[in-house]
């Protein structure tokens, strides 16, 4: 049986205790059974936040056997006007970047882009990581878009909103066709993945590297298989990450080490070991995030938390709301990557103090070339009139 209601109010009102995550998620009834989500890592799929309705599956008593069919990946073809995203957010050092993919087959439960599907009117749950969009005419957009009269060579920026070495790149792909074109013309980009799949474009990123036309980073949020199977389960495992920062320095590839992102409580602890990991497999830079729940990343993240490690849900919500002033997420721009407050300064000086004694950049300080730029002139340019 299928409950519906208009009001949207309880499920997405500002939960500040432990008493509203309970409420919200245990009596809820909107967690799906695990034979259905096997393998994913969203425990929930509640409706977008702009939907005027909310359905929930619940047992009427009538003892009506109904099988619903497992989260299959199913991928739609989206067909963008534009391919390029501009920003000028002044908290982020890049003002432009591309999505290959919308929504992430990764699952990683804590993802702060799991909201953009609800302006799809799928839910920022199992949809974002199940039902997935492609745009395979990228590379024809993006040629199209560099070759505008005008255009000023900046470095593009891939895998900020969603991985574009998630598992359906093996068949699509599209983020291939994108390094092709951006090789072709010269043009600088950083790209940030949790894939080992990177991997395979080293013939064209090695080719980018010696212009100096690119620079990679591997997320690496926990050494420990276990958990990262949890928060991540379809994402590639952790020494296979290593290995693949290794792969990418071994080709002439600046890499960095992405500490993202930093849970108190939970995986904060392997800050240390993680930038030293990294820089043994030979990354030069390294970065840290700390954990961000905007919107609906929010209640996903807490049922995560309540079915998986239970035992420390109160402590670890009440870690992150002391670094969002008492909120689950503080959105201002200059806090929302690190938070404020004791412990996140504890954070940020045990990075400072790991980095220095490794010998490791922070940040990205590697400038990338855009003098080399040539616009392109391939079949998806617009011919001039004249």
């Amino acid at each position: 049986m299928i409950n519906m209601s208009l009001s949207r109010q309880a499920a997405f009102a500002p939960a500040n205790t432990a008493e509203i995550a309970d409420g919200l998620l245990k009596e809820s009834g909107l967690r799906i059974d695990i034979d259905r989500r096997r393998g994913r890592g969203a425990g929930i799929n509640p409706s977008g936040r702009f939907e005027p309705q909310e359905r929930e599956v619940l047992d009427d008593g009538w003892q009506t056997i109904e099988t619903l069919e497992p989260f299959k990946t199913d991928v739609q073809v989206e067909k963008p006007r534009s391919i390029i995203t501009r920003n000028d957010s002044p908290d982020i050092p890049f003002d432009r970047s591309i999505n290959p993919y919308r929504g992430c087959e990764h699952g990683c439960v804590y993802c702060f882009a799991r909201p953009t599907h609800a302006f799809m009117g799928l839910s920022p749950g199992l949809d974002f990581e199940s039902k997935l969009f492609a745009k395979p005419d990228a590379a024809r957009l993006l040629e199209r878009e560099l070759s505008k009269p005008g255009y000023k060579p900046r470095t593009i920026a891939i895998g900020t909103n969603t991985d574009p070495y998630q598992p359906i790149e093996k068949e699509w792909r599209i983020m291939r066709q994108i390094l092709e074109v951006l090789n072709a013309a010269n043009h600088p980009v950083s790209i940030v993945t949790k894939s080992a799949l990177i991997m395979r474009d080293i013939d064209i990123l090695g080719k980018m590297a010696e212009r100096g036309l690119v620079r990679a980073a591997l997320s690496v949020t926990t050494l420990d298989r276990r958990l990262a199977r949890l928060m991540e389960p379809r994402a590639s495992t952790p020494a296979r990450r290593l290995e693949a920062i290794r792969a990418l320095t071994n080709a002439g590839i600046p890499t960095a080490v992405m500490a993202a992102p930093m849970i108190p409580a939970l995986n904060d602890h392997e800050l240390e070991r993680i930038l030293d990991s990294g820089a043994a497999a030979g990354a030069t830079e390294a970065s840290y995030v700390m954990l961000r729940l905007p919107l609906e990343v929010s209640p996903l993240f807490r049922d995560w938390l309540l079915r998986n490690y239970p035992d420390r849900y109160r402590h670890v919500m009440s870690l992150i709301r002391s670094m969002r002033g008492g909120k689950d997420y503080d959105a201002e721009f200059g806090k929302r990557m690190k938070g404020d407050g004791p412990y996140a300064w504890q954070l940020s000086r045990r990075f400072e103090l790991a980095a220095k004694k490794l010998g490791i950049r922070k940040g990205r300080g590697i400038q990338l070339n855009t003098d080399l730029f040539v616009p392109p002139s391939g079949a998806g340019v617009q011919l001039s009139l004249l």
